[in-house]
């Protein structure tokens, strides 16, 4: 075959962004007027001007950016439209290829424009193209395929990822695909390397707009030739852009003079409220094309595209359920830099659902610096700037240090990262301040969802400060054949357990539907035999009388004030030692409340909104590992702070230490509300006091049972197990527990700054000295089973809701705290026996060597 390139005709292009855009796309004003009046840019086809604006960026080798007005990156705009330039471009390589060969060919979006343009096109060429787009970020344990320069962007390295790397050694064409074609240098890079790799006889280029020069059309056809292969170019638009020859001097000059322009005044508003909704994204479904992305996968996403949709309207206030009169509300769907595919469709089956009642747009952020001017003849009006929150740490100068723009920063931003991989530290977000956006949806991957995404400053920050509404959505971050793709998402409320969605996330597989259920005695004797491990079951719900409820009602009344300032003194200890922004993990189910009630005071006294899971440890079977790559996977694991409601004789403390020596990046210092046992080092307080969540089950715990490791029911890659107890939601006291205790955060705020402020200056050091009371009661007993021993209120209680008692030591003139021991032990017929210098308050003893026939209240029967 003779080598060639071969140039899409220009007939046609006018309309080449679709019947959506000219209302959109060619307003009044053009919006390169303010640019090709100053510095003399011209575009000397019409066509170009239906599908661009102009713009300035701070850029040594490009003083200007063309801004398309259909892709979806710098310009928010109709997804629909977005979607229909991408089809229409798809038909133009088909139509150029045939169908057969349109069938075989792989498609190959480049980073970070055309990720989302690059799916749109090979869904547009047939439903058998597969899609690649190259990427900026490394992936851990994925191996590169290769890689290229493009030399005039300001993240120059391009990487290639696919999880199959068979499917770019296919002998069928190329097709690259960007956002514009302006020299094809990035072209000939990406096509030299790729064909050392895995020659082939055709390639096909596809832009939205291509606006090179003659010579650069004869340094193709060159290459072409050299190369032995067949180079196709086609396009919406073609034309030239006409520079003068002092452009770049003319340009520093414009940068210069407006970069310390005014901006629009914050709004006066309160800052608009950030929700997190949770997509319900489908296991296993790559979030984009970095490693590779097929039909299967567009016809998994579009089935669950409604149910995401419908997630998000539910937590969308300003949209009507019915068409309101006046203008209706103005939502954006923001993706996030290379992640715009998902995004994008997410906003297009919002605006189906949503006609008539909200106007759909859609656009994301960038790495690309560029000037704002607030004019209508200029493409980008408004920038926010924040830090990245895809990055690993590193020693780069603080992004967020001073109030310059974007554009004056962009020299010092692409100065930290010499690889040029992940480009500046600092990140975008044009023409979303000041126009009118009633929400926005922020779409990020779990990879992006870190702490300085939510941190102030972060992004959320930013989008809080100019609009009524944020809504966060995170898509699971897809690694092929690494442990990530086979985890499944963390569970929320409403759908799993009665917290609020962002109160906390369960790292739990949902076992609701099965039977799990035991009588109290049949578990404990099994258990005792040998025949199996407390958490293969569940003990049977206790349900609280009358008299029980209104004790845990009075002790909470009269402990909430003690339990705010341990929580605040944990929080603020925790703050000062584990650094600013850490991530609560509590150990399901008795830390949840606990690590609730610390992310509230974080928020309260700092305005830090802290990630929160739970997870799941089983004494003698060790943490749950999944849960463990989980957080790996999307925090450091140096920021993970694990949390638990007390101690009682340190048994949990040891099994967190044990568990984690084989995972060295997480500290497994425990941070409890209580430590009476004087095991750990980061606590609230050590007296032994009632902590009324002690009281009752999942009735104060989100509606969430204890959690399940069996091996029929949490497979190697599941999550452990625990159900969420829907029906009794009647009785559910969780939210008001939580609450109760927060509207007491600013009466003891003081005093939990001067009790962790003393704390910090105090010897913690953990004296273990509950064990060693444990142990003497096993030896005078004649127990001989330290793990039938739960000393503390906390433990107390739990043996006499969930186990066979044998007898309850009280220290003697322990008062109210122990009314509900009392009254449990009274109903269970177990005997209380008070003794002197008891180190805690109360300790239970599970009845030793039970079977069902040792029934006394005395324990005398026990054989």
């Amino acid at each position: 075959m003779n080598a060639s390139v071969r140039e899409a005709g220009a007939a046609g292009t006018r309309a080449g962004a679709g019947p959506h855009t000219t209302a959109e796309t060619a307003p009044e004003v053009w919006t390169g007027t303010w640019v090709a009046e100053r510095l003399g840019v011209r575009l000397e086809d019409e066509g170009l001007r239906e599908l661009l604006g102009l713009a300035l960026r701070r850029n040594p080798k490009r003083a200007h950016l063309l801004v398309s007005t259909v892709l979806g990156k710098h310009v928010p705009q109709r997804p629909s439209a977005v979607l229909e330039a991408g089809r229409r471009l798809g038909e133009r390589v088909r139509e150029r290829l045939g169908a057969a060969e349109a069938a075989r060919s792989v498609v190959l979006g480049f980073a970070e424009t055309a990720t989302g343009l690059g799916l749109t096109v090979a869904h547009g060429m047939g439903s058998r193209a597969s899609a690649l787009h190259s990427t900026r970020r490394p992936v851990p344990g994925v191996a590169r395929f290769g890689g290229f320069e493009e030399e005039h962007s300001h993240a120059t390295s391009h990487l290639l990822l696919p999880e199959d790397p068979g499917a770019l050694r296919t002998g069928g064409p190329l097709v690259l695909v960007d956002d514009e074609l302006s020299t094809g240098r990035t072209v000939r890079n990406t096509v030299a390397a790729l064909h050392a790799a895995h020659p082939r006889d055709r390639y096909v280029v596809a832009a939205l707009v291509d606006t090179r020069g003659g010579a650069d059309v004869a340094a193709l056809e060159k290459f072409a030739a050299e190369l032995g292969a067949r180079i196709d170019v086609v396009a919406l638009a073609a034309g030239r852009v006409g520079l003068p020859d002092d452009v770049l001097e003319r340009g520093r000059e414009l940068v210069a003079a407006h970069r310390g322009g005014p901006r629009p005044a914050p709004p006066p508003e309160a800052r608009g409220a950030v929700r997190r909704v949770e997509p319900d994204w489908p296991q296993g479904l790559p979030d984009g094309a970095r490693h590779g992305f097929g039909p299967r996968e567009q016809l998994r996403l579009e089935a669950a595209l409604p149910g995401m949709a419908e997630r998000v309207l539910r937590a969308l206030d300003c949209v009507p359920a019915v068409p309101a009169d006046g203008a209706p509300p103005r939502v954006l769907v923001l993706g996030s830099e290379e992640l715009m595919y998902a995004p994008l469709m997410l906003a297009a089956e919002l605006e189906r659902r949503t006609e008539g009642r909200a106007e759909v747009r859609f656009s994301t952020t960038t790495r690309s610096p560029v000037l704002a001017v607030d004019d209508p003849g200029y493409a980008i009006r408004t920038a926010l700037r924040f830090p990245a929150h895809d990055l690993p740490p590193h020693d780069g100068p603080d992004s967020t240090a001073d109030e310059v723009d974007g554009a004056d920063r962009a020299d010092r931003a692409d100065g930290a990262d010499p690889g040029g991989v992940h480009g500046p530290v600092e990140r975008y977000a044009y023409n979303i301040a000041g126009q009118g956006f009633d929400a926005v949806v922020a779409v990020v991957d779990s990879v992006g969802d870190t702490p300085a995404l939510h941190a102030p400053r972060g992004l959320l920050d930013q989008l809080a400060g100019c609009v009524p509404e944020v809504v966060l959505s995170v898509v699971p971050s897809y690694v092929p054949d690494g442990t990530a793709r086979r985890l499944p998402a963390p569970l929320h409320g409403p759908a799993f357990s009665s917290y609020p969605q962002d109160e906390v996330a369960w790292l739990l597989r949902d076992l609701s539907d099965v039977e799990l259920e035991a009588p109290t005695e049949e578990r404990e004797e099994a258990i005792q035999a040998g025949g199996a491990h407390y958490a293969e079951s569940l003990p049977l719900e206790y349900q609280p009388s009358a008299e029980y409820q209104r004790l845990f009602h009075d002790a909470l009344e009269s402990a909430a004030e003690r339990l705010a300032r341990a929580v605040g003194t944990v929080t603020e200890t925790v703050l000062a030692e584990r650094g600013p922004r850490p991530v609560l993990v509590s150990l399901a189910r008795a830390g949840t409340p606990v690590g609730v009630l610390m992310r509230r005071w974080a928020r309260y006294a700092h305005g830090l909104d802290l990630p929160h899971y739970a997870v799941s440890i089983v004494r003698g079977r060790g943490i749950d590992t999944n849960a463990l790559a989980y957080l790996a996977a999307h925090h450091d694991p140096a920021d993970v702070v694990f949390v638990d409601g007390w101690t009682g004789k340190g048994a949990i403390t040891h099994e967190l230490a044990q568990a984690l020596a084989a995972h060295p990046r997480f500290d497994p210092e425990l941070a409890v509300l209580a430590d009476p046992g004087s095991c750990v080092r980061t606590f609230g307080t050590r007296e032994d006091f009632l902590i009324p969540s002690a009281c009752l089950n999942s009735t104060v715990s989100g509606l969430i049972s204890r959690t399940v490791l069996r091996a029929d029911l949490v497979g190697p890659h599941d999550f452990h197990g625990a159900k969420f107890y829907r029906e009794l939601s009647g009785s559910d006291l969780s939210g008001h527990f939580v609450d109760t205790v927060s509207a007491c955060f600013p009466a003891v705020r003081a005093d939990a700054a001067r009790d962790a402020a003393a704390a910090a200056s105090a010897d913690r050091t953990p004296t273990w000295a509950g064990w060693q009371a444990v142990e003497e009661i096993s030896e005078a007993y004649g127990i001989g089973d330290v793990n039938l021993i739960k000393p503390g209120v906390g433990e107390t209680t739990r043996v006499l809701l969930r186990r066979v008692p044998w007898r309850i030591l009280a220290r003697r003139g322990a008062g109210a705290d122990l009314d509900h021991v009392r009254l449990l032990a009274a109903q269970r017929g177990v005997p209380v026996e008070e003794v002197e210098e008891l180190p805690y308050r109360c300790v239970g003893i599970v009845h030793p060597r039970y079977t069902r026939g040792a029934t006394g209240a005395d324990g005398k029967a026990a054989r």
